[in-house]
């Protein structure tokens, strides 16, 4: 499978970082303005394809990958649009709420595209990322699409309506995942470990949480409910959680993107 990945910054870094770790690509191109970011990728992969030329790299691909901010996506899809044949290469919107009609409106209206988030744990083989085809793409090509980005982590295929949604849940809800952690190391301070120790904990912790409903398959009421005894000190801390209107702030932070 040879791709193409305009756009090296954060989130393609990322995707960039987990498909050559992989070493599953055939061939692996990228495009971005930025010569140094090039070089430095250039150095650790030394069999990567670089270019600061949008045009030359998605010549020879057979997924394109647009991972550039919203606002760039018309720019750089015109810029490519005259190398690009519709008939064989699947065109990626990796770019949030650009999704395949908008893709459509400015490639054409019958072409390969899919739409889809993942998220910076790709780097990884981490990251959860979302998938949706275009009315017109194969089931082949979503296949092609899904199997690149399973070298990066979990992948879920749904209806376009629900990528953003899966994107407040993975995308942004990691950084909200972040600022739990932030917060458990924060009270771990208060409560008497450094700072380094209360990373340690917090992190394993959070380990520990995701492995056991993962092997398990429990809701996580039930493992809650293994470690919750009557009078305990856990139903204590998980009531403050609720006087505190946890529950009500999570739900609130995911659905905040969408309005």
């Amino acid at each position: 499978m040879k791709v193409s990945v305009i756009g090296a910054g954060n989130m393609g870094g990322a995707l960039i970082h987990g498909w050559a770790k992989s070493g599953k690509l055939s061939q692996l191109t990228i495009s971005d303005k930025n010569e140094a970011l090039l070089a430095s990728f250039k150095e650790k992969y030394s069999t990567i394809i670089t270019t600061t030329d949008n045009v030359a790299a998605v010549k020879d691909a057979d997924i394109v990958v647009v991972v550039v901010k919203p606002w760039l996506m018309p720019v750089v899809l015109e810029e490519i649009k005259p190398a690009l044949d519709l008939s064989k290469q699947i065109v990626v919107s990796d770019a949030a709420n650009f999704t395949t009609d908008k893709v459509a409106d400015q490639l054409g209206t019958v072409g390969q595209y899919c739409y889809v988030i993942p998220n910076i744990a790709a780097e990884f083989g981490a990251s959860m990322s979302f998938i949706a085809k275009g009315k017109d793409t194969t089931d082949d090509s979503l296949a092609q699409v899904k199997a690149l980005y399973d070298l990066c982590g979990d992948t879920l295929v749904v209806a376009e309506n629900l990528v953003g949604p899966g994107m407040m849940m993975a995308s942004c809800g990691i950084a909200y995942v972040m600022r739990y952690i932030r917060a458990q190391m924060e009270g771990g301070c208060e409560m008497g470990f450094y700072p380094q120790q209360a990373k340690q904990i917090a992190l394993q912790t959070m380990q520990g949480a995701v492995s056991l409903l993962k092997e398990t398959g429990w809701h996580p009421e039930e493992a809650i409910d293994k470690v919750t005894t009557p009078g305990g000190v856990t139903i204590k801390g998980l009531n403050e959680l609720d006087h505190a209107g946890f529950n009500s702030a999570v739900i609130r932070s995911l659905k905040a993107g969408l309005k």
